[in-house]
């Protein structure tokens, strides 16, 4: 005669997911986007002139930046490549659309400090006449 233990408890299975790990991978990534954002900078690499201003708020929304580099070529930061050389009428309509849809956005000028200050004004009032309302320079 076998003895059978009635008094035996079967061990419930444990259905819940351990989440700590997965908890610990968002905690790195996090940091790893935190560190890196600020350091993916978009647009033409130009060497801006020295200016003692405060900086300008650009609350949550990305300013329209336009630049103008050292050999006298324009840029635009949305709307296509940011280091694809454009010609002045097109980046004023591109423009003028952008600011259509959204008439309040910032926009922003990024002159490289060898260049003719002629380009810089000739951009300056070309944003102007597309609808930009005001037209900031971008300084170190």
């Amino acid at each position: 005669m076998t003895a059978l233990r009635p008094n035996k408890k079967r061990r419930k299975l444990n259905a819940e997911i351990n989440v700590v790990p997965y908890i610990d991978v968002m905690m790195v990534l996090l940091v790893i986007f935190m560190i890196t954002a600020p350091m993916l900078t978009q647009g033409v690499d130009v060497e801006l002139p020295q200016a003692g201003a405060e900086p300008v708020d650009t609350r949550d929304e990305e300013p329209l930046i336009a630049t103008v580099n050292a050999q006298g070529e324009y840029f635009l930061n949305v709307g296509g490549d940011p280091k694809e050389a454009i010609e002045l009428p097109i980046l004023a309509d591109r423009v003028g659309k952008i600011l259509r849809t959204n008439p309040k956005k910032l926009v922003l000028v990024r002159g490289d400090k060898a260049v003719d200050y002629q380009r810089v004004v000739g951009l300056m009032a070309a944003l102007q006449g597309a609808g930009a309302p005001s037209v900031g320079l971008v300084t170190e």
